[in-house]
């Protein structure tokens, strides 16, 4: 990976850690806990493909393994996240471009739905029973719901730095681009011009312009060429 994307995915994972245990994890809502750190590897995966979403996903879920409270087996979530960006990755159009928010939210719930049920598979492999006595069902549903809901406030943003940190173009397509569309649209629509197809237009009128000055000129008796 390039420093640009190693710095910027460092520091967009710190914060999402920080922010989800300090925060998040602190609301004690029903069932699982909305999982802000998933949401980061999805944005950045979607944006660097497969194989950086894959190491992405390693070094975040690895940092979780090791950052205090964690209560479990160290590798176990930096494997659930190391799977998840591969996979997320793996929807990234060729040209980067995403045609509609239908796609990123099938991918939030299938990477809640898959990573929570992976990650009690890797438990129940090394003998944690923990999601047996909470209810598989019941975290499901809610780390879905949970993260479902938060996706749009967060999986935008994330790409948009990832593409802005990388030069992308399609950063600078946003709206302020497609309003300089508009704008020229509606200055040729309202004028009659056609910018930048046909350059005899503003000509045309200069010399209607000319004409009816010259007219007037001929009735006031002044001679104008």
């Amino acid at each position: 990976m390039r420093l640009n994307r190693i710095l910027l995915s460092s520091a967009l994972v710190v914060v999402a850690l920080v922010i989800q245990v300090s925060v998040l994890a602190r609301l004690h809502l029903p069932g699982a806990v909305p999982d802000l750190l998933l949401l980061t590897v999805l944005g950045l995966a979607m944006v660097y493909g497969h194989v950086g979403g894959a190491l992405v996903g390693f070094g975040a879920g690895l940092l979780a393994d090791l950052a205090p409270p964690a209560d479990h087996a160290a590798g176990r979530y930096a494997l659930v996240l190391c799977v998840t960006g591969y996979f997320a990755g793996l929807i990234r159009p060729e040209n980067g471009r995403l045609k509609s928010a239908t796609g990123p939210m099938a991918v939030v719930v299938a990477a809640a739905v898959g990573s929570t049920l992976l990650y009690a598979g890797v438990g129940a492999l090394v003998g944690d029973t923990a999601a047996r006595h909470v209810g598989l069902t019941g975290l499901l549903f809610s780390a879905a719901l949970y993260d479902l809901l938060l996706a749009p406030f967060v999986v935008p943003g994330i790409m948009w730095l990832a593409r802005r940190a990388d030069n992308d173009p399609l950063a600078e397509s946003g709206p302020a681009a497609k309003a300089g569309d508009i704008s020229t649209g509606w200055l040729s629509s309202g004028t009659g011009l056609r910018i930048g197809s046909q350059r005899g237009g503003l000509g045309a009128l200069k010399a209607k312009a000319r004409t009816r000055s010259t007219r007037v000129g001929r009735i006031k008796g002044v001679k104008r060429l």
